[in-house]
């Protein structure tokens, strides 16, 4: 039975698989709140105290860079060791992983209906691919395609670079961002606190008014969602800047992911926010930030850019890693 885990600042998805690599029924299921618990191995040994089979292979993806085995969470007070976690759940191997390489590992096994298609790009594109996903941190990962065609992912820590603003009000964005930050990543202004980032920014600076019902709303303790929510039914105008703000931010920075990958097979865009924002991420905003790249943007027209709808695909990812590992480990 393969162990597999999705664990990320907001939620852990935890599963038993029985199966392949590139086929994986999913036996057991279970989402938990990340926050409350002290790491990764207090969660993992709750399912397995609920859920009692025996684990063949075990992998776990998580927020931040993986490596020799160890991890500093981000978004998250923890630091994984993977020897120290196999001890401590008494198995015999653990293997961690980036959460977006997870997720690019994941892509393998969705199906069509998994996806929603933001620009066609060139029929049966090839080459490389990219995916990025903003969710309570922002992730980008890539997937190098051989001279077979088959796809191997790698991660990165992409959403940590500085982010570049490209117009006025980008640019007094970023200095007011550096007021709070000693550094501005992208992640400030792509992830669910980016978004209320955004949306202070333009409270502060006079360019909205917050309504008494949006600030209390915001005030019971999920600004992202209360803003999102707020501009796709169009309650507020503070709100409906901010998301397009961030859609448009968006777009540009998948948009420079694709060019330096070179992602000539396919820009994904995958997260727990692309799903509840669809129709904003469908209008032209996106696309239009994702193509401005002056004499590049003619190449990034015929990318194709689908959207991911399922929420289990790093689960799924983690997964195949965890099959992929045990037929190699198998004599």
């Amino acid at each position: 039975m393969i162990l597999a885990g999705d664990i990320g600042g907001t939620h852990t998805r935890l599963a038993f698989f029985e199966g392949t690599a590139d086929r994986l029924l999913p036996i057991e299921i279970e989402i938990f709140p990340s926050p409350h618990f002290a790491g990764p191995a207090e969660i993992v040994r709750k399912f397995l105290e609920i859920h009692k089979h025996h684990v063949e292979a075990a992998c776990f993806g998580l927020p931040g860079a993986v490596v020799n085995g160890r991890v500093e969470t981000t978004n998250l007070p923890w630091v994984v060791d993977s020897s120290h976690m196999a001890a401590e759940l008494g198995l015999a191997q653990v293997q961690l992983i980036n959460d977006l390489y997870a997720n690019a590992h994941g892509i393998a096994l969705l199906v069509e209906s998994d996806f929603v298609v933001l620009n066609t790009g060139l029929a049966n594109a090839a080459g490389n691919r990219a995916l990025i996903s903003a969710g309570t941190g922002l992730g980008e990962a890539g997937l190098f395609a051989d001279a077979q065609g088959a796809y191997h992912p790698f991660p990165s820590e992409g959403g940590h670079t500085d982010f570049a603003p490209r117009n006025d009000l980008e640019m007094e964005l970023l200095r007011y961002l550096l007021g709070r930050f000693e550094h501005v990543s992208y992640e400030r202004v792509l992830s669910g606190p980016g978004l209320h980032n955004i949306y202070q920014f333009l409270r502060d600076t006079g360019r909205g008014t917050e309504l008494p019902w949006l600030a209390e709303q915001i005030a019971q303790g999920d600004p992202p969602a209360a803003i999102s929510k707020s501009a796709l039914e169009g309650t507020s105008e503070i709100c409906v800047q901010a998301l397009d703000i961030f859609v448009s931010l968006y777009g540009a920075e998948a948009g420079n992911l694709g060019l330096k990958m070179l992602a000539t097979g396919g820009v994904y865009v995958g997260g727990g926010i692309a799903p509840k924002i669809i129709r904003k991420l469908s209008s032209t905003v996106f696309m239009k930030s994702f193509m401005g790249k002056g004499r590049s943007g003619a190449l990034l027209k015929e990318i194709p850019v689908r959207v991911i709808t399922n929420d289990k695909t790093a689960l799924l990812g983690a997964g195949r890693v965890a099959a992929l590992s045990s037929v190699k480990a198998t004599p």
